[in-house]
């Protein structure tokens, strides 16, 4: 799948998996050097003062305006960050409406209908027990996101094949869209539980 395509099937986690990666580091580095403090490593004075250093403290109170006005938009900088952050993280995620323009005047399909006649498409499928289908991206780039259940046995190639040629295809021509990103994702229906006596 290319990037362009993954971009507009999968939810954007990079900024998400980057931020974590960062505050996770700063906070295992402040750890590490909160320990080797606390073991006095950096000297048996140093373990003894307390968290908020009164070298660090003389200096924030001796460079005066300058040093508070940095520490507060040091702060408002990491809560606009934060807040952006969570706001952006559980933004629900983007279902869109298709739009078709003829002589006659605007049609709109409902993001529900071509998801549940691509599934309908889907189940279709030889060897598919199950499928789920999701529409998401936007009006002018709208994509699919696919969940087939194959039943044990399914030939996979055929599955695949099938799905390209007939499924997609139809889904394709149906949109009028030349191309139509697809995240499909396969998994073997689970077997059945068998009661041990």
């Amino acid at each position: 799948m290319s990037r362009s395509s993954h971009a507009a099937v999968a939810r954007p986690a990079t900024t998400e998996r980057t931020v974590t990666a960062v505050v996770g580091t700063l906070a295992l580095l402040a750890g590490l050097l909160a320990l080797v403090v606390g073991a006095g490593w950096l000297g048996a004075d140093r373990a003894t003062r307390p968290v908020a250093d009164p070298v660090a403290v003389d200096w924030l109170g001796g460079s005066g305006v300058l040093g508070r006005l940095l520490a507060v938009l040091l702060g408002l900088v990491l809560l606009v960050l934060g807040v952006r952050w969570a706001l952006r993280a559980s933004r629900p995620e983007h279902h869109p409406d298709v739009e078709f323009d003829d002589a006659e005047g605007e049609l709109r399909v409902s993001a529900r209908a071509v998801t549940e006649a691509v599934q309908d498409d889907a189940r279709g499928i030889d060897g598919v027990s199950r499928a789920r289908v999701t529409l998401v991206g936007s009006q002018e780039r709208p994509a699919l996101r696919l969940l087939l259940a194959l039943r044990r046995g399914t030939d996979i190639r055929m599955v695949w094949s099938a799905l390209e040629n007939r499924v997609l295809a139809r889904a394709r021509d149906a949109l009028g869209l030349e191309r139509l990103p697809a995240a499909v994702h396969l998994e073997l229906d689970a077997a059945e539980r068998h009661r041990v006596r």
